[in-house]
């Protein structure tokens, strides 16, 4: 039972992964921090802008951590805590390592019912120990605005890792979950709750599985899709390979509702802000829809991966994701040329 309180989206100016900063107003940011130290066991630092950080432990193990929180994405504070835990432990798999503990981080204004607090904290927690991750500890500070999610540590190879450098041309992108999550929530905000239902299924599923298939079948490129939407996180994975990325708009897979919402004027503002950031590196087809076009810059919290996998190996890795309940999608792929290109539409046969 919901406990008895403000509801936790009315708290909250943004809500889950659309409440990122803006990537533009990020990157300026980040070009202020200083050099990282010459260590060669830092194999994947702030430089990529990829998923976790990486360290070098052994020949045989490297450590894996991120931080991700956010403000309420749902009313219900159980499911916002199971929420986002699933999204700051998808870090750890979209990197190919395997979660260990976490950490908590939550803001919560000390003049709000303490039960909505106490099921945040539990969803999270039971979230988190589902995935094998207990929550060890953590810290929480008077904040007049809901916020929650994991410092989530893990283990990988350090020669089997994912990371967003590593595409290959021909490589072909799977997708694992639909997209709409941003526009469902803010349709649900204004009283449409008609995708909401999928977009909370949908945070919910975790990227474990995944993950797991795509390392059985050697792949090396991976992110998850989260605030700076799927043509954000393509752009960062192609740039990061310097390559060129194709997408299929017709191929790419949306929650039921989540079209219909977009095309009547359904949008978080999240979504603007990616698509001035990025469409200047984006070559969109005219017979693209503007609303599918939405929901290509449209924030999601907890998304799928988006994987880059060798031509050969798709499809066994689609199999494998079906045979685990998984509903992958090949949505494109890479190619040679202009680094961080896309091209938006409808994708020739190889």
């Amino acid at each position: 039972m919901t406990p008895v309180g403000i509801a936790l989206t009315d708290m909250a100016r943004g809500s889950g992964c659309g409440c990122k900063l803006a990537p533009g107003l990020l990157a300026a940011a980040l070009a202020a921090l200083p050099a990282p130290l010459d260590d060669p066991s830092i194999l994947v630092g702030n430089g990529g802008l990829d998923d976790a950080a990486v360290y070098r432990l052994s020949d045989e193990q490297a450590v894996v951590a991120t931080v991700d929180f956010f403000t309420p994405v749902v009313d219900d504070p159980h499911t916002f805590g199971a929420i986002a835990a699933t999204n700051a432990i998808s870090d750890i798999y979209a990197m190919g390592a395997r979660p260990l503990f976490a950490l908590a981080v939550a803001a919560f204004p000390k003049e709000a019912p303490p039960e909505q607090l106490a099921a945040i904290l539990r969803g999270g927690a039971e979230t988190a120990q589902a995935h094998g991750c207990p929550v060890l500890g953590g810290h929480t500070i008077d904040d007049p605005e809901p916020k929650y999610g994991l410092c989530a540590v893990g283990l990988a190879h350090p020669e089997r890792l994912m990371t967003n450098d590593a595409g290959s041309a021909g490589d072909v992108l799977v997708l694992t979950k639909p997209l709409g999550v941003g526009v469902a929530v803010a349709a649900g905000r204004a009283g449409d709750r008609r995708a909401l239902d999928g977009a909370i299924a949908a945070m919910l599923t975790s990227n474990g599985p995944a993950a797991e298939a795509a390392l059985r079948h050697g792949v090396r490129a991976a992110t998850d899709v989260t605030g700076f939407g799927l043509l954000g996180h393509l752009r960062e994975l192609a740039a990061a390979s310097g390559l060129l990325a194709e997408l299929d708009a017709g191929g790419v897979p949306t929650i039921p509702g989540a079209l219909e919402l977009a095309a009547a004027g359904h949008a978080p503002g999240g979504a603007r802000r990616n698509r001035e950031f990025v469409e200047a590196h984006v070559d969109v087809a005219a017979d693209v829809p503007e609303e599918l076009l939405t929901l290509l810059y449209d924030p999601q919290t907890s998304g799928g991966l988006l994987i880059a996998v060798a031509p050969q190996a798709a499809a066994g890795l689609l199999d494998d994701l079906a045979a685990h309940d998984v509903a992958g999608r090949a949505v494109g792929r890479l190619r040679a040329g202009a680094p961080g290109r896309i091209r938006v539409g409808a994708i020739a046969p190889a």
